[in-house]
């Protein structure tokens, strides 16, 4: 992800113009790693979020209420000590580092006015959250390292404050165009790790797309640039960290299969072909993209049991199914025993006692063929063996017929609870799919007694361009829902062509459908369907009169022989769901 100094300088921004000037009226510290400021400014409150996690290190304004601990830790109870009621007067970053520092003036005990930094480091696993006084040194940290812990830079009480520079980078917002061409373009490293491996600030992400806006290969050797295209690198550059001076921030997130991909607070021209949102802020953005990314982790830990168990039934059903087909392959020869017992009723007769074989022509082919016997036994009773072995591979392929069939339909049910796993937003799903599993004897059935059932699980709902309602079904019950109860009989059905996925109904009203509703619907049947990451997918779609539900099927299973089909994107980013 972009998070480089480029957006720390995007929120330090926002901070400056939103917060610079108010007071701070609350600390509190949810999280062992993390604190929420509420400042007072013009008449509105701010809740603002820093957050040292190593995971997830993280600063922006938000919405939502934190719960405070009832006892606050430490380092809280420090902050509210030395800034609780401060003003907030300016926020600052130095260079193009991953630092805010938030400045405070506020009233000490004897009423003398103190100047105090918070400050806070976005930098991975190192981040932190550090209180530092006016003489430059650090009063306490949410995370207190010692030498034993690292060798560069100890963050204790009474130490003096400094960013490490460890990798000796150099700053972006000084640096001029011969200064750059001198920086960047020598020796023979890739043209993009030289960029982002001499300047702070700069992620490998943002130096590919410098290089792409200059019309360079991003792997190309420094080395090999031309005079010119070092120039052209250099002026696109200048015009990166101008934006930057001037705050020109465009806070945009970029989507990939309609998840979250990459976000940045300048236009990433390199991922123009792919579908994105923008946002009225940094903090909106990081809000955005860090929740969702956030829900779909959460459901995927959640699911982690499901997904073991339909994994390991999908793999025994695979084996048992290989077994069966060789089991049926073996049956393919049982038409030549019934043959050789009639050949023998036929031809039987002339056979001297004792014979090994018989040499016959085959009456339905015209071919000769020879006939192994029993030596031990007559014509008569070789013949009665033969019967009896074709008729015991008779019964077993049609045993073995209705077998297979069902373990291809087990596994085609299984393979959409898979496909319905990947689609699952919530808890409510997931009990949904639970009870699909238990129903069918994939896992026990549980007493739901004293267990605090999820809110009911909704289908999908969104709306076409045309204004019509189009549903989707998240799993096989809400399919089986939105096609027969939601669905009319004149509504239209649509669903991703021979793979698993989510059936589609759009809602005619009694009204003809638009052409770019048939196509908006044809792509969120694409996009939920286990081709989902592909471009393109092929979709059928039919009235739902059309559809047939055959006795004792399983849910969301059905049958059509009048559709039509298209190939479908799987882009849906434009569509609006409700």
């Amino acid at each position: 992800m972009a998070f480089d100094g480029i957006t720390v300088s995007a929120l330090r921004d926002e901070f400056e113009r939103t917060l610079s000037g108010g007071h701070l009226a609350k600390i509190i510290q949810p999280e062992p790693n993390e604190l929420v400021l509420t400042i007072k400014n013009n008449a509105k409150s701010w809740r603002v979020l820093l957050s040292a996690d190593a995971s997830l290190p993280l600063a922006c304004m938000i919405t939502d209420q934190r719960t405070a601990p009832m006892t606050a830790p430490n380092f809280c109870m420090l902050l509210r000590k030395h800034l609780a009621g401060g003003r907030l007067d300016r926020v600052t970053q130095p260079s193009l580092e991953r630092v805010l520092i938030f400045h405070f003036t506020h009233r000490d005990e004897l009423g003398d006015s103190r100047e105090w930094q918070l400050i806070i480091e976005l930098m991975g696993k190192h981040s932190n959250i550090i209180l530092v006084d006016s003489s430059g040194r650090i009063v306490d940290a949410i995370k207190r390292i010692s030498f034993n812990v690292s060798s560069v830079r100890e963050v204790l009480p009474g130490r003096e404050y400094f960013i490490p520079e460890t990798q000796h980078k150099e700053d972006p917002m000084a640096a001029d165009e011969p200064s750059f061409i001198r920086t960047v373009a020598e020796g023979d490293r890739p043209l993009y790790k030289s960029i982002y491996g001499s300047y702070t600030g700069i992620s490998p992400v943002m130096a590919e797309e410098l290089c792409y806006r200059a019309g360079l290969d991003p792997d190309s050797a420094c080395s090999s640039l031309t005079e010119p295209e070092k120039i052209h690198l250099a002026h696109v550059f200048r015009i990166m960290t101008d934006d930057v001076k001037e705050g020109t921030f465009h806070p945009t997130m970029y989507l990939k299969n309609g998840e979250p991909f990459e976000f940045s607070c300048l236009e990433l021209t390199e991922f123009g072909n792919l579908p994105k949102k923008t946002f009225d802020s940094v903090s909106a953005l990081l809000t955005a993209f860090y929740a969702e990314k956030e829900i779909r982790t959460r459901i995927r830990q959640r699911s982690a049991d499901l997904r073991k168990i339909v994994s390991t039934a999908l793999e025994r059903d695979a084996r048992t199914l290989n077994l069966q087909e060789k089991q049926m392959h073996d049956t393919e020869k049982r038409d030549k025993y019934r043959v050789y017992g009639e050949l023998l009723n036929t031809y039987g007769y002339s056979l001297e006692s004792g014979a090994r074989e018989m040499e016959a022509v085959n009456y339905y082919t015209g071919e000769t063929v020879r006939v192994p016997l029993d030596p031990l036994l007559s014509p008569g009773e070789n013949a009665k063996k033969y019967f009896a072995r074709y008729t015991k591979l008779k019964r077993t392929a049609e045993a073995l017929k209705e077998r297979i069939a069902s373990t291809k339909d087990e596994l085609s049910h299984l393979d959409s609870i898979s496909e319905s796993l990947d689609t699952a937003r919530d808890e409510a799903d997931l009990d949904e799919i639970r009870d699909e599993l238990a129903e069918y004897g994939f896992i026990k059935k549980k007493n739901q007694n004293g267990r605090k059932r999820s809110q009911k699980a909704k289908p999908l709902h969104f709306l076409s361009s045309d204004g019509f309602d189009i549903y989707v079904g998240k799993n096989n019950y809400q399919n089986e829902e939105i096609t027969f109860r939601i669905g009319r009989p004149d509504d239209w059905w649509f669903h991703a062509n021979d793979i698993p996925g989510s059936h589609v109904i759009v809602r005619g009203e009694g009204k003809e459908l638009p052409d770019r509703t048939f196509e908006e619907a044809g792509r969120l049947a694409a996009h939920f369907s286990r081709a989902g990451t592909s471009p393109k997918v092929e979709v059928d779609y039919t009235l739902r009169r059309n559809l047939h539900k055959p006795t004792g099927g399983r849910p969301g299973f059905v049958l059509y022989y009048t559709n039509y089909s298209m190939m479908a994107s799987t882009d849906i980013s434009d569509i609006r769901e409700v």
